[in-house]
């Protein structure tokens, strides 16, 4: 079915809550701390684009890389997992490879379009019209835009005390997300 408005609606809620942009507030806070300027169209933009190609290439990329959903999904995993003992533990394991950005890497991918996002598009794909799917995209990377151009702000609002609870809970449950998708997806490569 064409625009299905029931069906964008479901497509966005999933993704709205695999890609946590809300959760991810407390990392981009401080990346943006480590690494000065996060530029937000650039990495919407590049979110956006993994995010396209993914949908109607994933499967196949991966075959070509010699690589399967569930071993990508467990690299994911591990890579959320260290981004959220940063959260909890308040480790500095993030390294930037330019000290002056951090919009592609870890921003644009894993937080946004990272292995949960991708493999969950993998799995919508098979259920919803590419067409619906399509417009949740866009939906969410429009959220993901307003929070990053409005990070700043949302942290005086929040002040240091409310960003350290919300590092701290967001990073436990992200670790939680990190552990269900290694689990799920290993015991698939065995």
């Amino acid at each position: 079915m064409f625009f299905n408005f029931t069906e964008i609606l479901s497509v966005t809620m999933v993704l709205f809550a695999v890609i946590d942009i809300l959760g991810s507030i407390p990392i981009i806070l401080s990346l943006r701390e480590k690494v000065g300027h996060i530029q937000s169209e650039k990495a919407s933009i590049v979110a956006l684009f993994i995010m396209i190609v993914f949908l109607f290439a994933g499967n196949s990329i991966l075959k070509l890389l010699g690589v399967d959903l569930n071993s990508f999904a467990v690299a994911g995993s591990i890579v959320i997992f260290f981004l959220a003992l940063e959260m909890i533990l308040g480790l500095h394991l993030f390294k930037s490879d330019s000290p002056t950005t951090a919009s592609i890497v870890p921003i644009a991918f894993p937080i946004v379009a990272g292995a949960g996002t991708l493999t969950s598009l993998l799995s919508l794909r098979a259920e919803y019209a590419i067409e619906n799917i399509l417009v949740a995209i866009l939906i969410n990377i429009a959220l993901v835009y307003f929070v990053l151009k409005n990070t700043a702000r949302l942290g005086k609002l929040l002040g240091p005390g409310g960003i350290g609870i919300l590092r701290k809970v967001f990073g436990i449950v992200l670790l939680a997300i990190a552990v269900k998708l290694f689990v799920t997806n290993i015991k698939e490569l065995f």
